[in-house]
């Protein structure tokens, strides 16, 4: 028989509970982004304010601190909370219903774990436009006091790439990196944690170095338009590097629950669901 007199063969789908599964992607991505959402709110609130001038980080972390003590239902059920819940939430169920989708159409275990341009697009999307939503309504409840202005375009532009940058930090480089990570520990360290977690921790946290200039630009953008003062961009750069430091330590710290153990989380969550549907 010809090569093109053969039975068309059908290609293979591995759909074995795929509902159940979709519901694990969305399970998981809600448990990582209910722990992490609180302390993130936190953190990103004392950025903006002491880049408005409107606290400094320390008057601005102790006082929501203190409110989560003293009235923890005023902080937890609040906007700003419910806007990162919402904003990671979204970020991690993107990855897993990708992760999902590909071993399907693909046949591949249920556990099966991408980390191509796809995912990094697909996150991206989902993380720039929910992160860019997220700012326009802190840099307006968090910035300089008086009546809330129209966030600029390049403000939204500058965010895009901070967000870009650690979505590939995130999602990308911890399943590259893992493996050789893991390689290179010893027998005893290795047998309690991987090369996998220990790169998600790290690569998130490090890229801040780059990033988090970025995000102050964007900030003073918004904070200090040159249509209101005659702001050069010396002016803005001396302003940038003045919180550089401090808010390089405070998104770092963020970086850790948001996509450190959020990430880790999600992915172990998800995992933990994905071997007893299998």
């Amino acid at each position: 028989m010809l090569p093109s007199e053969q039975p068309h063969q059908r290609r293979r789908w591995n759909a074995k509970n795929l509902r159940l599964r979709l519901g694990a992607d969305l399970g998981s991505a809600a448990c990582a982004a209910s722990a992490v959402a609180p302390l993130i709110s936190v953190i990103d609130r004392s950025i903006m304010e002491n880049a408005s001038g409107r606290s400094t980080l320390g008057s601005s972390l102790r006082s929501s601190l203190r409110t989560l003590l003293s009235r923890p239902h005023t902080l937890l059920f609040s906007k700003p909370v419910g806007l990162i819940f919402a904003l990671y939430g979204g970020t991690y169920l993107t990855a897993n219903a990708l992760d999902t989708a590909t071993s399907t159409l693909h046949d591949r275990p249920a556990t099966h774990v991408t980390s191509g341009t796809a995912k990094f697009v697909a996150s991206s999307v989902a993380n720039v436009g929910l992160c860019i939503y997220k700012d326009q309504v802190y840099v307006r409840m968090f910035g300089p006091s008086g009546p809330p202005r129209p966030v600029p375009l390049p403000s939204y532009l500058l965010f895009a790439l901070r967000d870009c940058l650690t979505i590939f930090s995130s999602f990308n480089v911890p399943p590259m990196l893992g493996p050789a990570l893991t390689r290179h520990m010893s027998v005893e360290f290795r047998s309690r944690i991987n090369g996998t977690t220990v790169a998600q921790f790290v690569a998130p946290a490090a890229i801040q170095l780059l990033s988090t200039p970025v995000h102050l630009l964007g900030l003073d953008l918004y904070n200090r338009p040159s249509k209101v003062a005659n702001i050069t961009w010396i002016d803005r750069w001396t302003q940038v590097r003045k919180n550089w430091a401090i808010s390089a330590a405070a998104r770092i710290c963020r970086m850790i629950p948001a996509f450190g153990l959020g990430g880790t989380i999600n992915g172990k969550v998800r995992k933990n669901i994905m071997e007893t549907l299998a």
